[in-house]
């Protein structure tokens, strides 16, 4: 099949509702109504209303007694928390929220990861969300050994860097030895060291921690957001090469240096970053069913760079895993923090329908002119405003991108940025807008 039957044939299997199944006809009916509505903004065409994407953030464990530490300890309080706000509101807000917590803090605890803190773990238990730990995990010499064998250098020293407990796996010679006729009980002789053994233990432990959270979240499942009439698109997690390399690998500064200082070396690096990342989504678990491949963009955005820079090392790493995903069907869906008001034409080169665009603090109404007529666009409605600003600003913010950026369809209403502390009035402010401002009108 061609890219575009690819894709076809992906949407087709998601607008489907064989072999799902709901609580009610009900909830099949409107899943009907709300898949084809995005099939429709995601083929660049008008739907029967302007979807919404409501930042619902921390909204529904801070209303119904949990915190951003139970995320973290106590799944099973987040999960209820989420069942109630279900109930109470999901029918007026037309969204479901999964419940289950996030990472299970006590496996994260037992692996000694280095590189985020979290509410409970190097933040007060009050904190909301992750606080990533800048740092230098790869240095500068060791492209050589990233470019040369990857695999063998995440397992040697990546790990041992970014998850103590994983530390005794320095112990070990390259894997690829066992092919230079190296007896084999000579590349497994550190399995024997009690270092090694606390460590084989420590995995266990943690991995009967994040069991308990899979099981809380398949207790409260209760057939998912699919059940109940809401569509869930499949998605494989990519990244842009750069920011691969660049958020936990150099670091932010150590990345920037390397622009000028290792310029050959990072190019070669971000050719073989692109080819796994290539591969891993190809191989991954849900590459048949999924729809998209999502990418949060970081260090891409306007500010970080000079345009020259994105064209030279961002872009065509991160363009070349696209071409290949597309050639797939796979629609790609970038998440761009910050603002990408200069990159704008540069990364308008794609076939209609094929990649959307969800914009932290790009202007909104000048990517839909240089982009709407071949790619679905949202994002932008301020955090700030959703948790400050009054329901009359939002909605009033909410209509001026409907009409401004609505037309012809390809939008979607959302916030740019997902951040905590949204007030459920000026959530409510954003539906009205889309019901009183983002109903198209049906040609006659």
């Amino acid at each position: 099949m061609t890219p575009e039957e690819k894709r076809t044939h992906r949407l087709n299997n998601y607008l489907s509702t064989e072999g799902k199944r709901f609580v009610s006809p009900e909830a099949e009916k409107a899943y009907k109504v709300r898949a084809q509505r995005i099939v429709d903004v995601l083929n660049v065409r008008e739907p029967d209303m302007v979807p919404v994407n409501l930042p619902i953030g921390n909204l529904p464990s801070a209303m119904f007694g949990a915190t951003s530490h139970d995320s973290f300890y106590d799944p099973e309080k987040v999960a209820i928390a989420a069942q109630k706000f279900n109930e109470k509101y999901g029918e007026e807000l037309e969204v479901f929220v999964g419940g289950g917590g996030g990472s299970p803090g006590r496996a994260l605890e037992i692996l000694d990861y280095k590189l985020y803190f979290w509410p409970g773990h190097g933040i007060p238990e009050d904190a909301t969300g992750w606080q990533y730990i800048e740092g230098e995990y790869m240095t500068a010499d060791e492209y050589d050994d990233l470019i040369r064998d990857p695999s063998d250098f995440w397992i040697r020293t990546y790990l041992p860097r970014v998850l103590g407990a994983l530390a005794p796996l320095r112990m070990f010679q390259p894997f690829t030895n066992i092919t230079e006729n190296v007896h084999v009980m000579q590349i497994l002789n550190p399995l024997a060291a009690p270092a090694m053994q606390e460590m084989l233990q420590k995995m266990i432990d943690a991995g009967k921690e994040i069991q308990k959270t899979s099981q809380v979240m398949a207790k409260y499942a209760g057939g998912g957001g699919l059940a109940h009439g809401f569509p869930m698109m499949g998605s494989i997690f990519c990244k842009a090469p750069f920011d691969t390399i660049g958020d936990t690998l150099r670091g932010t500064q150590g990345i920037m240096f390397d622009m000028y200082r290792h310029p050959a070396k990072l190019m070669k690096a971000l050719d073989v970053v692109a080819d796994l990342t290539i591969a891993n989504a190809l191989k991954s678990p849900q590459f048949n069913s999924a729809v998209m491949a999502g990418y949060p963009l970081h260090k891409g955005a306007d500010g970080w760079m000079s345009k020259k820079q994105f064209d030279t090392f961002y872009w065509p790493s991160l363009k070349k895993v696209m071409d290949a995903l597309i050639k797939e069907g796979l629609i790609q869906r970038h998440f761009a923090e910050g603002g990408m008001d200069t990159r704008l034409e540069s990364i308008n080169v794609f076939p209609r329908g094929f990649v959307t665009w969800h914009f932290d603090k790009t202007d909104m109404f000048r990517a839909k002119k240089v982009l709407g007529d071949n790619c679905c666009i949202q994002g932008n409605v301020p955090s700030s405003l959703t948790i400050s600003g009054s329901p009359k600003d939002v909605k009033e913010y909410c209509r001026k991108l409907i009409e401004g950026c609505g037309k012809g369809g390809g939008f979607i209403l959302t916030s740019g940025a997902v951040g905590n502390g949204a007030k459920l009035e000026n959530l409510r402010a954003m539906m009205e807008a889309v019901r009183e401002y983002g109903v198209y009108k049906k040609k006659r």
